[in-house]
């Protein structure tokens, strides 16, 4: 299982990690509380341009994920974007994957944003679980998560990304 975010909340340490553990528990089992997950492919395009992929989720299109990311080499690997919310829509993940594992792409940059949510749990993966191989996840000093996005960090981002993976939680909901 991933290691959770460095993300802090105010010092509940076992708490915050019991609590990151749980939701991603709950984004990783099959689909009983959690919607059914919507999955759409798209090209990773090389060539050295920002690009942007993002999609809608929950009633009214509650939430966004907003993928945005530049990369050198090869030529374009097909992605999916997979997202879903939780029974009660409070909850939504977001995952972004290269489905043969590895990406043969060089990424100067990457960030995925959230819109309707606040991150409560995010990780980024040089390499994607495929076959028998396992996810293995970037080091904590490549990547940073805030409420609201995850991205590369300038200088210490060594530009291999497979997979991202959000779990968030709605921002307060009008009555």
């Amino acid at each position: 299982m991933a290691a959770p975010s460095r993300r802090r909340n105010g010092g509940g340490g076992a708490v915050s990690l019991w609590a990151a553990l749980l939701l991603v528990a709950v984004a990783l089992r099959p689909a009983r509380a959690v919607s059914e997950p919507t999955t759409v492919a798209f090209d990773v395009r090389p060539g050295g341009v920002v690009h942007s992929f993002s999609q809608n989720v929950g009633p009214g299109d509650k939430y966004t994920c907003v993928f945005t990311y530049a990369s050198q080499g090869g030529t374009n690997e097909k992605w999916q974007m997979s997202l879903g919310t939780s029974e009660d829509h409070q909850h939504f993940t977001c995952t972004i994957w290269r489905p043969q594992g590895k990406s043969y792409l060089y990424f100067t940059q990457f960030k995925v944003e959230v819109r309707g949510a606040e991150i409560e749990y995010g990780m980024a993966y040089s390499k994607a679980a495929f076959e028998r191989e396992s996810d293995v996840p970037l080091k904590n000093e490549e990547f940073e998560v805030t409420k609201t996005a995850v991205s590369h960090r300038p200088g210490a981002f060594k530009a291999e990304l497979s997979k991202l993976v959000i779990v968030a939680k709605a921002t307060r909901s009008e009555l």
